[in-house]
């Protein structure tokens, strides 16, 4: 299967290889600000949709290709830990996180033969507690850039993780049940449209 996805993450390009997808790189170019009092399932949702509304415009309506948007967030309580500004805000977040149970929200959703259908993966991932001289390397290290909650369990940071309840493939930014759950469904959606 052949889709667009509309985001540049070399981390989502790979997973869906696991899978078996292949896909053109289309990123979306929205805004992703938080709404007031928006809850970390709800926003993630919203911009997934946002995403592949976003590129289903942009591209020609003869195309009969799925586009897929995902979108992931790490919250902790009530309080959203989006990607950091700059390395103090990585830091911040990172001592935050160090020793608690937070929760990494990633929503998927996939547009094709004019519908749109999301899903939502959360997992639960226990993080140890960590020294400054541990976050001062891992900064130093670069991997929190670009990275919901400032941290990749792909990466070092790996290393830190005692435990998660949920999807591993989730955390890293495309949960690949809920992926190909999405797909299928599109799928079939065909076959009922054709027949």
């Amino acid at each position: 299967m052949h889709i667009i996805l509309a985001s540049r993450s070399p981390r989502r390009i790979e997973l869906l290889k696991q899978i078996d997808v292949s896909c053109t790189v289309m990123p979306a170019d929205i805004d992703e600000s938080v709404w007031l009092n928006e809850a970390a399932a709800d926003y993630v949702l919203r911009l997934a949709v946002e995403k592949a509304e976003a590129i289903r415009a942009s591209v020609d309506q003869s195309n009969q290709l799925f586009i897929l948007a995902a979108d992931t967030t790490v919250a902790l309580a009530d309080e959203i830990l989006g990607k950091p500004e700059n390395d103090a805000d990585a830091m911040r977040m990172l001592k935050k996180l160090s020793g608690t149970t937070h929760q990494v929200h990633t929503a998927i959703a996939v547009y094709g033969y004019n519908r749109t259908l999301r899903l939502l993966n959360t997992t639960q991932v226990e993080m140890m507690p960590l020294t400054d001289t541990m976050l001062e390397a891992y900064i130093q290290a670069g991997e929190h850039r670009d990275k919901a909650g400032s941290y990749g369990i792909q990466g070092l940071a790996g290393a830190w993780i005692q435990r998660i309840d949920g999807s591993y493939s989730g955390v890293m930014g495309l949960p690949l049940y809920e992926t190909a759950q999405l797909l299928h469904q599109m799928n079939e959606y065909l076959i009922i449209e054709r027949s």
